[in-house]
């Protein structure tokens, strides 16, 4: 099964095609442009690049958050019109499990963090098994330190991945010291291979999302919901 995967949930843009057998191809771009800008160019020239057709597309997996507001949306509606025009199924995948799954392999506890902004971050927890994992935390958002007390009581080694990482660094080597490990930065990152892979795994046991009803996962409301509450 061939499966485009569209990851947009943070300022990374990222398209890849993906089927049981390869990696057809991936773009990925971190400079600065919005989503309504890069994303279908991407597409196109990905689809150019591998020389295949939206005709030759057999599904549509998009990371579903949380993460950017505004990049959701952009990625959620791109890939409905696609799916839709297409009459492909769709998948939604979240962008934690994404961002975490590059980690196949490791053995240990893995922890997805997003930078959510406001002194939060977006993130779950995962125990890798070699191919396998279990997700022991729910996703969430939650202020770095309290999230960092949680890791501690599990009295193991964690792998942190994401771009939330960075920004705390200091209280997760407070928290934990040695017992807290991360990949080099271009491994801290939600691709859109790994979001097709997720969704190739999905579609080829026949579940799919309705179209009409799916909705990106924000987990909070939005600053416009929270000002429109205040009033």
């Amino acid at each position: 099964m061939l499966v485009l995967g569209i990851e947009s949930s943070s300022p990374i843009a990222s398209v890849a095609l993906v089927s049981a057998q390869k990696l057809w191809g991936e773009m990925t771009l971190n400079i600065g442009l919005t989503h309504s800008e890069q994303l279908l160019p991407l597409i196109d020239d990905l689809l150019q690049q591998t020389k295949v057709n939206l005709v030759d597309l057999e599904g549509i997996a998009v990371s579903g958050g949380p993460g950017s507001f505004t990049g959701l949306r952009i990625g959620m509606a791109t890939a409905k019109g696609l799916a839709q025009g297409l009459k492909l199924p769709l998948v939604s995948i979240p962008t934690l499990l994404a961002l975490a799954f590059p980690q196949t392999g490791y053995f240990g506890l893995v922890s997805a963090v997003m930078n959510a902004r406001r002194n939060e971050v977006y993130t779950a927890l995962f125990r890798f098994s070699g191919n396998d994992y279990e997700q022991l935390e729910p996703y969430q958002a939650i202020h770095p330190q309290l999230w960092a007390e949680k890791l501690v009581a599990y009295q193991e080694t964690v792998l942190l991945t994401g771009d939330g990482v960075s920004g705390y660094k200091d209280i997760w080597r407070a928290a934990l010291g040695d017992k807290v490990v991360s990949p080099p930065p271009f491994l801290q990152i939600a691709r859109g291979a790994s979001v097709a892979w997720l969704g190739q795994q999905r579609l080829c046991k026949g579940d799919a999302d309705d179209l009409f009803t799916l909705k990106p996962m924000y987990i909070r409301s939005s600053e416009a919901e929270r000002k429109l509450a205040r009033r």
